[in-house]
């Protein structure tokens, strides 16, 4: 792994591990406010790591947006970073994925604050966590590049299902309380994975006749494809040389996202390359290496998660650490 990958790994990473904590704080969060008891394990124990776990969603969610803001594959500004919508990649998801983590900061606010307010305004803040929740979840399934991945989807499944279960455990256990917290965490996880499985969100392999053919809609990665690009050079030094990076959007037939990196000790020698093209439409990243590159263009092979590999070309004019061009992908 070159060091250009590092930055974009490292948020999908941080992202995906801030949504398993945050699953897991809400899970004690409603067990210790529906006050089960889990056996060897007392009640301050649970809020203790309730507590913890909830600074390390913190943690893990600033690594997220911190490796997003230094990463020049999908170039965010700003204001993009905290304004809802204000980001041209996938607008709708990202603006979720704001929105939560903002109402976080907000819930964090409160918890800061719970000795100098109101009881009541303290509780009512702080079941916006399942909202939080909520939003991270559709969050994840449509700005992650690894939306698409069985491991995800498997991931998002479960716990959806297990949150799912604990919210109805909650609101029925007063009513029967004389049953079983594991039978009924059992009984409604299977019902809330049921539910989520009747969503279409179930990995392909495992999914229905109804989840296979929500499936079919989802466009797939293109086998050809020629689109007008333009992007920016940068150049980043580090210990064992130089980094540089190509990053551009191409517009035509399909919207895509494009990013070359090149590792160089002396400025003019190559050790290793990078090469990224991502599908918008279908969300596939087809990656590869260049074989070639110079002031006129490049030109290397790359493949989608499961495919056949591509050539990729591209022509381009570079002026004042901008580019501008075509790029071709062909079979």
């Amino acid at each position: 792994m070159s060091a250009g990958h590092i930055d974009w790994y490292a948020a999908r990473a941080a992202g995906v591990v801030a949504y398993v904590l945050l699953t897991g704080v809400v899970l004690l969060g409603l067990t210790v406010s529906g006050r089960a008891r889990l056996p060897r394990w007392p009640a301050f124990a649970l809020t203790d790591v309730h507590r913890f776990g909830s600074l390390l969603v913190g943690v893990f969610l600033g690594v997220h947006v911190l490796a997003i803001s230094l990463d020049s594959y999908t170039p965010f500004s700003v204001a993009q970073l905290v304004v809802p919508g204000a980001s041209s990649y996938r607008p709708l998801w990202v603006a979720l994925g704001i929105v939560s983590a903002e109402l976080l900061l907000a819930i964090a606010v409160t918890n800061l604050l719970r000795r100098k307010i109101p009881y009541r305004w303290w509780k009512r803040a702080h079941m916006l966590n399942l909202v939080v929740w909520a939003g991270s979840a559709v969050h994840l399934l449509g700005a992650g590049t690894d939306s698409g991945a069985a491991w995800l989807r498997t991931l998002a499944v479960a716990s959806i299902a297990a949150v799912l279960g604990a919210i109805v455990w909650r609101v029925v256990q007063r009513r029967l309380p004389r049953l079983s917290t594991v039978g009924a965490v059992a009984a409604t996880s299977l019902a809330g994975f049921t539910l989520v499985a009747g969503l279409g969100l179930l990995p392909h392999s495992l999914g229905t006749n109804g989840t296979a053919a929500a499936a079919t809609k989802r466009p797939q990665p293109p086998t050809r494809l020629s689109v007008a690009f333009s992007g920016s050079i940068a150049q980043r030094q580090g210990a064992g040389g130089a980094l540089v990076s190509v990053v551009g959007h191409g517009s035509g037939n399909r919207k895509v996202l494009v990013r070359i990196d090149l590792v160089t000790p002396d400025g003019s020698t190559i050790t290793d390359t990078s090469l990224q093209l991502e599908d918008v439409s279908s969300g596939a990243v087809c990656a590869g290496t260049v074989a070639a590159i110079d002031a006129t263009g490049f030109n290397g092979t790359c493949s989608f998660p499961g495919g056949a590999a591509h050539s990729v070309t591209g022509s381009w004019q570079v002026r004042d650490g901008s580019v501008s061009g075509r790029v071709l992908l062909a079979a």
